[in-house]
């Protein structure tokens, strides 16, 4: 029997519990649990959310971080607005986009780097999975640009061979990494989302 999305959509509890709260998508309760795990956003944090569309992760961290915090989402697409967040639309793949982060912050650093970009599925678990690294690496390289000292990094990821070489390449930047699969997290699906703590050093 072919799978009704919309049916099984509607006997999802956390699109109800979404729909409910206001939040714009099921993932906010990926971040609220990742959150209530490893206390990885505090209160007056700088935030940058890749991939925010369409702008769940924004309204949690919004919440957490409070009107002395500052949140910033980057996605290919335009969002909503929501209050206390700043929206970039462009390609985080590319320099340019870098270029207008680092003119928005100035001197100022980033607390937490999130991301929860996915690569368009192909149906290829290999394919899919190393497409999920790369963009990954790529967030990664945020971090590693703008992250202040001590700052966090949570990414999402497909499983597979390179998972492993990628955690060990965060391992020499962070004092903690760890993988974590947060209860809204579909059970047919292979993402998982690494948390790493405590930003340690620009150069290995």
């Amino acid at each position: 029997m072919v799978r009704s999305w919309k049916k099984e959509r509607k006997r999802d509890i956390f699109y109800r519990e979404a729909k409910k709260r206001g939040y714009r998508a099921r993932s906010a309760f990926k971040l609220i649990d990742i959150q209530k795990r490893f206390k990885v956003i505090r209160k007056g944090d700088i935030v940058l959310d890749l991939g925010a569309a369409p702008g769940s992760w924004c309204q949690v961290t919004s919440e957490i971080v409070g009107s002395q915090g500052r949140v910033i989402g980057i996605d290919l697409v335009s969002i909503k607005p929501i209050d206390g967040v700043t929206f970039i639309i462009g390609d985080v793949t590319e320099e340019a986009t870098k270029d207008r982060l680092r003119k928005m912050l100035g001197e100022k650093k980033i607390d937490v780097v999130l991301s929860d970009l996915s690569p368009k599925l192909s149906g290829v678990k290999t394919l899919d999975h190393a497409r999920s690294i790369w963009l990954a690496e790529c967030a990664f390289g945020y971090a590693k640009d703008f992250l202040k000292k001590g700052g966090n990094f949570v990414c999402k990821v497909f499983e597979g061979e390179d998972l492993d070489k990628f955690k060990r390449n965060l391992r020499s930047f962070f004092s903690t990494v760890k993988c974590y699969n947060p209860k809204a997290s579909r059970k047919y699906s292979s993402e998982i989302y690494i948390i790493a703590k405590t930003f340690k050093q620009k150069n290995i």
